[in-house]
């Protein structure tokens, strides 16, 4: 699975750039693998950010090929992000990262696009099929 976060999202509904052909580029590669791309709902939340970013968001989540999944958080989901949070003695500051962790790793494994690799790769740590691309 390929798993976006913030900033790959953003970057995705945005102006042309490094990391918007970067994103691009993941997908195509995940859309030749057959691989699902995703992105935690709670990453939405700190996304939609103003009118206009809201718009773009949207409009990119209706049209992106291929389609990107939204991922709730449900228990099962709760439950693994608590996980994680206690097993890298994060606090809640890391709360979405840690959906997008867990995200990946419901999917036994994937790729995270994100600028904040540090403290995703920290999260992401006891999951060997977790890994962290930092955007250009």
């Amino acid at each position: 699975m390929l798993v976006l976060d913030n900033e790959a999202l953003g970057a995705l509904a945005g102006a042309d750039s490094p990391r918007k052909r970067q994103v691009r580029r993941a997908l195509e590669a995940a859309a030749r693998a057959g691989r699902d791309v995703g992105t935690p709902t709670l990453v939405l939340a700190e996304s939609y950010r103003g009118t206009a970013r809201t718009q773009a968001i949207d409009s990119l989540l209706a049209r992106a090929r291929p389609a990107i999944v939204t991922r709730d958080t449900d228990r099962t989901v709760a439950r693994s992000v608590g996980t994680i949070l206690h097993t890298a003695q994060a606090g809640s500051a890391d709360i979405v990262a840690a959906h997008v962790v867990a995200l990946a790793v419901e999917a036994g494994g994937g790729l995270v696009l994100t600028s904040d690799a540090a403290d995703l790769e920290r999260l992401a740590a006891p999951y060997p099929g977790v890994v962290i691309e930092r955007l250009a």
